[in-house]
This record gives C-alpha cells, structure tokens and sequence, in this order.
C-alpha cells in the first residue's frame, strides 16, 4: 500500500508570525521538522502540505532544498488539500505531521502506519494524555475522500470531527503501550513566543542540530528538568481554547 507522511505547514502565523522560517542553530523551524520526519522508516514519500500562495514560496524551495515532496493547494481547506496530494502519489493512506510539531516522534508514525496496514481503522487519533506533539493523525484516503464530499465549507483546519463525530468512519487510538509518551505537563508545539523559547532551550541543552533526538529521551529529560516544561504549559489552555472556538461540524450530505 501507498504510504507517505505529510508535512501540514504555511508560512503566516498570527500568533507567533512566520513561525515556520523562525530559526534555531541557524536552521529554519521547517527544516528541523523535515529532518525529524526522515527517521520515520518504511515511508515512500514525505510531502510538504501548503498552498499556492507566493508567500509560502520559501518553505517550498526549503523542501526541495532537502530532497522531500511538496503539493501546493487549498489555503483553508485542508482536507482538500491532503486529498490532491494523496492521489497525486497514489497513496492508500498517510500520517500527519503538522509544520509547528518539532518532535512529533518517528516511532509513533510507523506505529500509525503499521496500525493502518492492519485495515482495521479508516482514523487513528492520539490516545488520551499522550504528550502534546507526540503524534497527530493516521488517515485513509478513501475516508478523506468521503468526508470531502459531505462537509459543507472550506474552513477545515479542525478537522477531526469529519472522522470522529459523524459515525461514518471506523476510529482508533494509536496504541501507545510506554508509558513514557503519557505527560499532560508537556506542551511540543509553536504557537507562541514561549512555546519558541520552549524549543530553543531544548536543543540547546541536547545540541541536537539535526533535530534527531528520540522522544524516549526527551521525554525522560522532561521528567527531570520541570523548569522546561513550565516555560510554555501555560499556554496550553489557550491553544485548547483557540481549537474549541474553531471547531465546528457542518455537513452537506450524507451518503
């Protein structure tokens, strides 16, 4: 089966802007994460995920700067967006990996593909209290390709509940057995100026330039080092708030 993972990214950023070109050890965000996304092993494809305007030029070159994919589509429908380039290159499914999660961890996507290789599910989601960041989606193409035809708008950025909440679709949590992955006082994804400074202070303390260090690890050195993860947990009620105003179900038909 045709498997890739996807790189959700755009340059602009309202909260903390330009958030993708932002840089650490004199790399941009956006190449840090293709760098982790290439340690996930058994993959045919990674494809960078952005629109078609000219302000998102940059992360494209970036892209192909580091020898990985890239589809240009939609700028609010994401799902349409996934869709093109899931039949672009022929996928039967892909994981996500959205363009402001730094550590989102190799292992947990090949757990997602390797659950998905199983034809039990058409969704895999994050099971409850993995770290944030860990790990986004595992999606089918098929199930994408019906819940583009039944959502009634464009403005998909909170698109799990065209999986999970119309009943249409058969759903699973990625099954994460260690118990290293569950901490509800991690936050691994940029939004804001301290999730910014959240990161910088991790690589600095690990020097890992190439963005290669394994969750396991830093997970471990999180338990440790509580100062860490209290420069940004604050913020966590915010981006769960944000995701709650913007998340909304609107369907056209179903079928």
């Amino acid at each position: 089966m045709g498997k890739a993972i996807f790189i959700t990214v755009r340059t602009d950023s309202s909260r903390l802007p330009n958030k993708a070109l932002l840089e650490i050890f004199g790399k941009p965000i956006i190449e840090l994460i293709i760098k982790r996304a290439k340690q996930a092993k058994g993959f045919d494809k990674i494809v960078l995920c952005t629109t078609e305007r000219e302000v998102d030029n940059r992360i494209v070159e970036i892209a192909k700067e580091n020898n990985i994919e890239c589809f240009r589509g939609s700028l609010e429908d994401k799902l349409l967006r996934w869709l093109g380039a899931a039949k672009q290159y022929n996928l039967d499914y892909f994981v996500t990996m959205d363009g402001d999660d730094l550590f989102c961890d190799p292992e947990l996507m090949e757990l997602g593909a390797r659950q998905m290789e199983e034809g039990i599910y058409d969704f895999i989601k994050s099971p409850f209290g993995l770290a944030c960041g860990a790990f986004t989606y595992a999606i089918r193409t098929s199930a994408l390709e019906k819940v583009c035809k039944i959502k009634d708008t464009n403005d998909t950025e909170m698109m799990w509940v065209y999986f999970e909440d119309t009943g249409l679709f058969r759903v699973g949590e990625l099954n994460v057995l260690d118990s290293i992955y569950y901490n509800d006082n991690v936050r691994m994804t940029l939004d804001y100026q301290e999730d910014f400074d959240f990161f910088k202070r991790v690589f600095t303390a690990f020097n890992c330039i190439n963005n290669e260090i394994p969750l396991r690890e830093l997970m471990r050195f999180f338990l440790k080092n509580p100062e860490i993860t209290s420069i940004n947990l604050s913020r966590q009620k915010d981006f769960i708030d944000n995701q709650k105003r913007k998340t909304k179900l609107l369907i056209k038909e179903i079928t």
